[in-house]
């Protein structure tokens, strides 16, 4: 996969996860938002209002630091097709 195929492929994902209406199990939103953030080099700290949150966000980016941008797209495109395709 090329890196344009691969960033259209991510921005599809992105995109299915934003237009899903139902509630994503707390695990894969936290797996999401690593790769997310990974694969969009932001150096943001996480900016919840509550403390506990901000923590689990912390651990999740902690798990995700030693992926490239590219890795972490791959990973994230994997996730939300894993998701879809065994939630039924």
């Amino acid at each position: 996969m090329t890196s344009e195929e691969l960033q259209i492929a991510f921005e599809e994902a992105v995109k299915q996860v934003n237009n899903h209406t139902e509630t994503f199990p707390a695990d894969l939103l936290l797996r999401l938002y690593a790769y997310y953030k990974k694969a969009n080099n932001s150096q943001d700290d996480p900016n919840s209002k509550k403390p506990l949150i901000n923590a689990f966000k912390s651990n999740a980016l902690f798990q995700a630091r030693f992926l490239t941008p590219d890795e972490a797209k791959k990973e994230y495109i994997d996730a939300v097709t894993t998701y879809f395709l065994y939630r039924k």
